[in-house]
């Protein structure tokens, strides 16, 4: 039998729906299959529905002298395990919910804004999407996270 990967959710963030995409940490989150529920992207793009991000990207980035706040990369959920080898389709598990990884995490120009390094620097690991594989459910800071 495989042995499973664990880690455990470090932080968790939504993005409001204001002008300036202000990002607010929360203790727990609520998700659905249409993304994380109060965020601005909720509902937006099924692909896109939640960015998973693993504390090796800020390591990267501090590593080249880039000291990036965690929550900069975008991520709704922190992790401090690295799921970027897992491909569309393969699943992990965070507390009591399963995702679906749908795609890798594509690059914005805004990464640019903050260091014109970090676009080649984490091209491959920014962070990953996934989605709720369905109904609702509550994810919490200091959830176990299992990747087969």
């Amino acid at each position: 039998m495989k042995k499973k990967i664990q880690g455990k959710v470090l932080k968790l963030f939504i993005t409001k729906n204001d002008t300036n995409k202000t990002r607010v940490i929360r203790e727990q989150i609520n998700a659905d299959e249409n993304g994380i529920i109060h965020d601005k992207f909720y509902n937006k793009n099924n692909l896109r529905a939640i960015l998973i991000t693993s504390t090796q990207s800020y390591d990267m980035a501090f590593n080249e002298n880039i000291n990036l706040p965690e929550g900069t990369l975008g991520e709704n959920i922190l992790i401090d395990i690295n799921p970027y080898h897992l491909c569309a389709g393969e699943r992990l598990t965070i507390g009591n919910t399963t995702l679906e990884i749908t795609q890798n995490c594509t690059l914005c120009k805004g990464l640019t804004t903050i260091n014109s390094k970090l676009p080649k620097l984490l091209k491959n690991d920014r962070g990953i999407f996934a989605k709720v594989i369905s109904g609702s459910t509550t994810i919490k800071i200091g959830d176990i996270v299992y990747i087969d």
